[in-house]
């Protein structure tokens, strides 16, 4: 059952059973956003960089730091939603906006090539080579490489994942924490709530989440999906920083992320875990401001300024 305030707003708004192919491009029109609006009025320092792909292609990243940046600030890498077939570095930026302002960190937000153009471990692989490239340039801007979090929502929390694997893989960089928002982690698409949420307009159903992860995955053979592209097929889930998982309770991704945490406990680690009673998918980017969003958004800030120190 839906929040009743969120099942009010939620009727006005187009819900769709499954995104196609043919959809594909009119969705991405309408969800590109401008980042300007955003950005008005507040105190807020914006500087477009760019990081370089395994293969030599250009990954543009957005830094956003406070007007008055503190020397050795916490930075938060950030990998927007959209199933890693939508979206952009700018989609649901006013969530990690909230942290720029009320904690002083640096942001940078980081595109990635989207499925199906692209497939298999190039989402992940472009995540982590922009991540490589915040760490490479923590002095130039002026942020504390000791107090690297990576975050991301959907899409991007899945990825947020397994870049964080990637580092404690591949020797790096160092992370303090990693913050998952109703993130997207298993390929499979056969728990409980994902066909939960089946056979019914939504946010994000169980049919459009086959469709995204049939484009990511292409002809990928099952056996062969890593773990970096599909974490919840991590075998070992030891070494991870400090975690924090949240998703709602009437949502697909719902038994995935709750069996992640609940694996990164009994590997010895730390996580935090919130389920939002009536959360549908996203609710708190969707509509900000209902009294669940405005909760759950808090209890990150909160966490997050706790790992910070700040």
């Amino acid at each position: 059952m839906l929040d009743p305030e969120l099942q009010e707003l939620l009727s006005a708004f187009p819900l769709v059973t499954e995104v196609t192919a043919e959809m594909l491009p009119i969705m991405r029109e309408q969800s590109a956003m401008p980042v300007e609006p955003l950005l008005a009025g507040r105190a807020i320092s914006r500087r477009e960089v760019t990081a370089t792909a395994s293969d030599g292609t250009e990954i543009p990243l957005t830094v956003l730091s406070p007007a008055d940046p503190v020397p050795g600030a916490a930075c938060v890498y950030w990998l927007h939603g959209g199933g890693m077939i939508l979206g952009d570095r700018f989609s649901q930026l006013d969530i990690p906006l909230e942290w720029v302002e009320s904690l002083g960190v640096v942001v940078v937000t980081a595109d990635y090539r989207l499925a199906p153009e692209v497939s298999g471990t190039t989402p992940v692989d472009d995540a982590y080579q922009g991540l490589l490239w915040v760490a490479e340039h923590a002095a130039e801007l002026g942020i504390d490489s000791g107090r690297l979090v990576v975050a991301g929502i959907s899409a991007g929390g899945g990825l947020a994942a397994g870049v964080t694997l990637m580092a404690r893989d591949l020797g790096g960089p160092a992370i303090a924490a990693q913050l998952l928002i109703c993130p997207m982690l298993d390929h499979r698409n056969d728990t409980a709530s994902s066909l939960q949420y089946a056979g019914q307009p939504g946010i994000w159903t169980h049919e459009t989440n086959r469709f995204a992860w049939n484009a990511v995955l292409g002809d990928l053979p099952a056996e062969l999906v890593p773990a970096y592209v599909s974490p919840a097929l991590a075998a070992d889930l030891t070494g991870l920083p400090t975690t924090y998982v949240d998703a709602g309770s009437a949502e697909v991704f719902r038994d995935e992320d709750v069996a992640y945490a609940s694996r990164i406990w009994a590997a010895g680690g730390q996580a935090e875990l919130r389920v939002w009673a009536g959360g549908f998918h996203g609710f708190d980017a969707v509509f900000p401001t209902a009294a669940l969003a405005v909760a759950a958004r808090s209890a990150r800030t909160r966490w997050l300024g706790g790992v910070l120190g700040s």
